[in-house]
């Protein structure tokens, strides 16, 4: 199921069309649609009487005290049930036939489709004694007393087995729009725990680039004092000064964005990823078989390390992602476009989409996180009938670019 939810004016869908249509009246109308079956019983009844020119005014009566209770069928099937049946035993007594009988009919089958099947077939078993009882004192059927019990036995099966079918048929509904709320609640939590995660990831990386960044700056901070020991006590001072800051700075962070370490002490320690390294990554992914393609346009510039970080993961979760979900791909393009405002990267195949669908996993969620902590957008969905483009823009700001120019 796609949609949010299955609304209760649809649980009879599947139906034929004009069963379906009633259906949906009913649910979205309940009392008007009671009150219309109630004079549609009466008037049937009304008619019988006043063919057979009954002038009797309790004959009458009992008639619509078979119909009325009907309004309240649905708030409370038994007693409607319950009260039709003893006005109709009562009619029984007195030996007067009436077409309200139907209106026992639509209690049964009121009973079946809201109430246990216990208490169904206990009421189909009364109705049934009424059969019986009819059956030998009126005898409506030409068949006569055979014919009259099959006919009428025929009614009460059906009233019975329609309210069973159609109270299987919500409670399937209501299991599948419970599995429904279920699924988008999984994959709600899985897409949070998945952000979460390369949050995590993306903070890690920032820990070991910004720690490596503060303990150079240490470093310099350390070497410019001892190197103007000799100068003035104030330059002497000012570099103390940003030793000490630059350790405190250091040791903050440590105790802060140390605990998103996962023990993989190797991890850690690896080279920060640049774009520098983009080929060797093209070389790999086409040794797995991938026929990948690297375009570079415009003109390459420092970036922080951050950034540089954030792009070529964009670029190795789009490959991967290639790789793992493209069928037959013919031609993968890799594209790197440098401009003045922005650094756009697209990621372009020809493969085809797998025939059968696969839980959605949470690349384009990481890649996403990514480009939004530099200000970036993302984007990624198929191209016409075959085909998936992923483009990622990252905003290139002036000052970045001037605080990283030293760094190559």
């Amino acid at each position: 199921m796609t949609g949010r939810a299955v609304q209760s004016d649809q649980l009879e869908t599947g139906l034929w069309h004009p069963l379906d249509a009633l259906a949906r009246f009913s649910h979205r109308r309940p009392l008007l649609f009671d009150i219309s079956l109630a004079l549609i019983v009466d008037v049937v009844a009304s008619g019988q009487l006043l063919v057979g020119g009954e002038s009797r005014w309790w004959v009458w009566l009992l008639g619509q005290l078979l119909v009325l209770p009907l309004v309240a069928r649905r708030r409370n099937p038994m007693v409607v049930f319950g009260l039709l049946a003893v006005i109709a035993f009562v009619q029984w007594l007195t030996h007067v036939p009436l077409a309200a009988d139907a209106g026992l009919l639509v209690a049964l089958y009121t009973v079946a489709a809201r109430e246990s099947q216990l208490r169904a077939l206990g009421a189909a078993g009364v109705l049934e004694i009424g059969v019986v009882l009819a059956s030998v004192r009126f005898a409506p059927a030409r068949d006569g007393l055979l014919g009259s019990l099959a006919f009428l036995t025929g009614m009460v099966c059906a009233a019975l087995f329609g309210g069973i079918a159609l109270s299987t048929h919500r409670a399937y509904l209501a299991s599948l729009m419970d599995r429904t709320r279920q699924l988008e609640l999984e994959r709600d939590q899985q897409a949070q725990l998945a952000a979460t995660a390369e949050r995590t990831r993306i903070a890690r990386e920032m820990h070991d680039i910004v720690a490596h960044s503060l303990s150079v700056m240490v470093a310099l901070a350390d070497g410019a004092g001892l190197s103007n020991r000799d100068g003035s006590p104030e330059s002497t001072e000012a570099m103390r000064k940003v030793s000490e800051t630059g350790r405190e700075a250091l040791g903050e962070m440590r105790r802060l964005l140390g605990v998103l370490r996962d023990g993989a002490g190797a991890v850690g320690r690896a080279p920060q990823p640049s774009l520098d390294l983009l080929p060797d990554l093209v070389d790999q992914v086409r040794a797995a078989g991938l026929p990948v393609e690297l375009h570079t346009l415009g003109k390459p510039r420092p970036l922080p390390a951050t950034a540089e970080a954030t792009a070529y993961r964009i670029v190795q979760e789009g490959l991967t992602n290639t790789l793992k979900h493209a069928v037959d791909p013919t031609a993968v393009s890799l594209t790197v476009r440098w401009s003045e405002a922005e650094l756009c990267i697209e990621i372009t195949d020809d493969g085809r989409a797998p025939q059968t669908s696969a839980t959605t996993g949470h690349g384009i969620t990481g890649m996403a996180e990514r480009a939004a902590l530099f200000g970036g957008s993302l984007s990624a969905g198929p191209l016409g009938q075959s085909g998936w483009q992923v483009t990622a823009v990252l905003p290139l700001q002036r000052s970045d670019l001037d605080r990283s120019g030293s760094r190559r």
